[in-house]
């Protein structure tokens, strides 16, 4: 059903030829879903049932696997066009670090080559970083900044560690 508010009616109905699947989510106001792109690898990410929970879905592997990233509200994610990297922030404490000022981050995305990160906040500025993989730990990234490395820090994680607000997961 397709319901306006204006005119407080039903506009219209969709219909489907194939069977849908609703995944439930905590209150999600901002409407926060992510799809991967990629050919042959469909992930989509959406938030948990419960503050700081994020939820992965493979459907290709007929997986689901819940990640919690934070302790509190998710405010934004990302995921590479491949399916393999995710980042997200929370709505507590600040991505981009600048002396004690806090920073809202509004975007989060991963460059085609998911080497780069790009990150806008609310101070009108997107910040980029460089992401390498370690060799030593599977799944485990850090960053360097493009655009001002020694006044912006970024930390990245795998699994779960207070207090860093942003998190880059590889999927094993």
């Amino acid at each position: 059903m397709v319901w306006d508010d204006n005119q407080k009616r039903c506009i219209g109905e969709l219909s489907f030829c194939s069977e849908m699947r609703s995944i439930e989510t905590i209150a999600n106001s901002k409407g926060l879903c992510v799809v991967s792109q990629g050919v042959g690898s469909l992930v989509l990410v959406c938030p948990g049932l419960q503050n700081g929970l994020v939820r992965i879905e493979h459907y290709a592997l007929k997986r689901s696997k819940f990640i919690m990233a934070h302790d509190s509200r998710i405010a934004c994610f990302a995921l590479s066009q491949d399916g393999q990297l995710l980042t997200t922030t929370s709505t507590k404490g600040t991505l981009v670090r600048r002396g004690v000022d806090k920073t809202k981050i509004y975007s989060l995305a991963f460059f085609l080559n998911p080497q780069w990160l790009a990150v806008s906040s609310d101070k009108g500025i997107v910040h980029v970083f460089g992401l390498k993989f370690n060799s030593g730990s599977q799944g485990s990234i850090r960053s360097q900044s493009a655009s001002e490395p020694h006044h912006s820090s970024l930390s990245f994680i795998r699994g779960k560690m207070s207090p860093p607000v942003i998190r880059c997961c590889k999927r094993p």
